[in-house]
Order: structure tokens, then sequence, then C-alpha cells
């Protein structure tokens, strides 16, 4: 990739009735770049990803991806809140897979993952199912195409998960807290898989987990939170073994 900007984040508030959760935030994330939102509960790091997916909207501020404006369209040179088209369109660059796995009980595992394909991207139902089954390899569960989910492990429908996401073919990936539903003996199979998604496609990611040796692993910069600001970032090397704020200091001590 590039290392061109893929989101920007300017001046963005976002309240929740006298709550701020979001306080003028500026922070961007460069194309092909891993980044990992860390700090505690309730500084905004999920609130960010929920902006990004146009399930919240900004207070105020502004929202780029790609260049183009996300909740917001140029009209006659004034800024005027977008259309559902223009953000539909720029929303099919962005995948994420949430703390709940959301898959389709009635479906099969392989309609799963090509359903959003064929219907929003176009694509035929033989090129979308090539592609299932070559995520599903990437993932794991090769073996698993004609399963429910829920005859899946929890595990197992959380990598289902993420072959859904990738299918899209988003340029960024959204992951929020994706191991903070499974079992313990779960987490680290589907860590490792993005873990091989991280160092072996040039795809952006965009973390929020309380998984610091995770973060350690896959991240370019890590962005440390505190009450919806970012008070510190850097790489991984520097934030988990210098870091300078004695907020960060105070939050690695009791997450590590």
């Amino acid at each position: 990739m590039d290392g061109s900007e893929l989101i920007r984040f300017d001046q963005v508030t976002k309240r929740f009735g006298d709550n701020v959760v979001l306080d003028n935030l500026d922070f961007s994330v460069s194309s092909g770049k891993h980044v990992t939102l860390i700090g505690p509960s309730g500084s905004g790091k999920t609130t960010i990803l929920r902006l990004l997916m146009t399930l919240l909207k900004p207070d105020e501020g502004t929202i780029k991806v790609d260049g183009a404006y996300l909740t917001h369209e140029d009209k006659g040179g004034k800024l005027v809140p977008a259309g559902e088209k223009h953000t539909r369109e720029v929303r099919k660059k962005i995948g994420m897979v949430f703390q709940q796995f959301n898959l389709f009980p009635n479906m099969r595992v392989l309609r799963n993952i090509t359903e959003a394909p064929v219907h929003v991207l176009g694509l035929s139902k033989d090129e979308a199912e090539t592609r299932a089954r070559e995520l599903l390899d990437l993932v794991g569960l090769g073996d698993k195409c004609d399963s429910y989910p829920t005859q899946l492990s929890g595990g197992q429908q959380q990598r289902v998960a993420i072959a859904r996401a990738l299918a899209m073919r988003p340029q960024v990936m959204l992951l929020d807290e994706v191991t903070s539903a499974l079992d313990p003996e779960l987490v680290a199979g589907v860590l490792d898989v993005l873990r091989d998604i991280a160092h072996t496609t040039d795809i952006t990611m965009l973390c929020v987990t309380h998984e610091m040796n995770f973060a350690r692993d896959i991240s370019d910069d890590v962005l440390m939170f505190d009450s919806g600001r970012v008070i510190e970032s850097g790489p991984p090397e520097k934030i988990f073994t210098e870091p300078e704020h004695e907020r960060t200091r105070e939050f690695l001590s009791a997450v590590l």
C-alpha cells in the first residue's frame, strides 16, 4: 500500500446526553497500517468504530475515508449531511468484526459469507463462492462450508465472521474486542488468524482490544485514549515499554 491517509477524523465530537465521549478528536490512519486503540472502558474507542460504520453520527466535525467524506457531502462548496447512497458507497470500503458474531443462524456458513458480496458488490454466485472458500481456508475452516453457525464453537463462528468481513474486499478492517465474547481457550485461535491476516495481507486494520500481547504483535502504532482524547501515541515498543504519560502507565500496569 502507498501509505496515503485512509481515515481522517477532524475535530470530531460525540455526545450521549451530557456525556462527551469523543472530545474534538483529531486522528488519522494511513493505508496499509495496523493501528490499535487502547485505554479504559468508556474512553471512546468503540465509538470511533461505530462512527466509521455509520451506526452513529458525529455531533461535530467530519470523518473522511479514502479522501471522501463519510457522513457529509460537498454541495456547491458547502458541506451538508450526506444522503444514504453517498454514505453507503463510502462505507463499502470498511469491514467490521464485532464482539458478537452476528451470523445468520438460518444460513449455512458458505452463504453467510457470499450473501453480501452477491447483493451489495454484485458478484456472481460462483465468484462469491470461490472467494468464500478461499477465505474459509485462510481462517482454517475450509471443511465447514455446509455447517450452520449453531454447529460451530464460538471461536469458529468468530473466524467465519472474519472471513465474511474480508469477503467484501474492504480497504480497512475494524476489529472491536473480537475475542471478548469467547471462552479463554478459544481466544488464541482467533488471534492467530488475525495475526496471519495482518502479516500476510496489505489490509489496513483499526483494532480495539484488551489483548495487549496481540496489540504489541500486530500494531504499527498504538493510540492511548482517555476521556475521548488521544493522550499518547507511538509504536508498540515505545508505548508498552516506555510510556510517557502517567495515565498510560497506570492503565498498562493494571492490564499487563
